[in-house]
C-alpha cells in the first residue's frame, strides 16, 4: 500500500479511517506486498571497502519512502548527522510535489554523515542492502511506484563509486536475492536537502499507518539484525543542529 494512499485516506474521518484500514492495508499488502528478496537478513560485508581518513564523509544512498531510510541510519552507530532530500535532478525540481510526479529524475534521497573511524562506508552499504530496502525491485518499493522510489547509490568520491559498484556485482555474484540487484551508481549528482516536515518523519510520526506498517519495521530489523551497530536514541535533526 502506498504513501500517498495513507496520505489520503487520513483525511476521512478518523473513526472510519481506523475501522477500515487493517482489512484494506490486508488485502493491499498481500497483492503489492514484499517479495522474497524484501525480507531483511544479513549480507555479507563488501569484499572491498574505504579505509582511514579522520575527517566526517558523506554518503548518499535512495531506496523508496526516504522517511524509513533516513530512520534507520539515524540508529546506526557512527552516523553524525542525516538528512532527508532529493538527489538526481536539478536544484529548481528538488521540491516535493514535483519530485512525486515521477518526471524530475530525482529520487527520494538520504544523506549520511558519518565518522570513518567508527563507521565504515562498506558498513553503510551493507546495512542498505540487508534492512532498509529491497534491490531487486526497479523504479518501485512495493506499492510505492515511480522512478522517485528507486534504487540508487550517489557516490560523493571516485572511490565510493568503486566500492558501491563492486558490491552490487559481489550481490549478484553469489545471488544475494531471489533476483538480480538493479541498484543504480549515479555519480556526480548533488543532493537537496527536503523540506522541513520531512525531517525526523518517522520520531514525529510513529503512529502514522504508512509508517507503523512499513518502516518501522525495517527500523527494528536493522536492532535485530545489527545489534553491535544499534544506537538507542536516534539522531535527530535538532541534534545535529546543536
Amino acid at each position: 500500500m502506498s504513501k500517498s494512499f495513507f496520505k489520503r485516506a487520513a483525511s476521512v474521518r478518523p473513526l472510519l479511517f481506523a475501522a477500515g484500514l487493517v482489512g484494506v492495508f490486508y488485502s493491499a499488502w498481500v497483492t503489492e506486498g514484499p517479495s522474497a528478496a524484501e525480507q531483511p537478513k544479513v549480507l555479507p560485508a563488501p569484499l572491498h571497502d574505504v579505509h582511514g581518513g579522520n575527517s566526517v564523509q558523506t554518503a548518499v544512498f535512495a531506496g523508496g519512502c526516504f522517511w524509513g531510510t533516513q530512520a534507520i541510519f539515524q540508529h546506526v552507530e557512527g552516523v553524525v548527522a542525516t538528512a532527508a532530500g532529493y538527489a538526481g535532478g536539478a536544484k529548481e525540481t528538488a521540491v516535493y510535489e514535483l519530485t512525486e510526479s515521477g518526471n524530475t529524475n530525482h529520487a527520494e534521497a538520504v544523506r549520511v554523515d558519518y565518522d570513518p573511524t567508527k563507521v565504515s562506508y562498506g558498513t553503510l552499504l551493507q546495512v542498505f542492502f540487508s534492512v532498509a530496502h529491497d534491490p531487486t525491485q526497479l523504479n518501485r518499493q512495493g506499492a510505492d511506484v515511480g522512478t522517485q522510489y528507486r534504487s540508487a547509490i550517489f557516490p560523493q568520491t571516485p572511490e565510493q563509486a568503486n566500492i558501491a559498484t563492486g558490491y552490487i556485482k559481489q550481490l549478484n555474484d553469489i545471488h544475494a536475492f531471489g533476483s538480480p540487484v538493479v541498484t543504480q551508481v549515479e555519480p556526480e549528482k548533488p543532493f537537496y536537502q527536503a523540506e522541513d516536515y520531512h525531517q525526523d518523519y518517522l520520531v514525529s510520526n510513529p503512529t502514522q499507518p504508512y509508517i507503523a506498517f512499513v518502516e518501522q519495521p525495517k527500523v527494528d530489523a536493522l536492532k535485530q539484525l545489527f545489534p553491535k551497530l544499534w544506537r538507542d536514541r536516534p539522531l535527530l535533526t535538532s541534534d545535529q543542529r546543536g
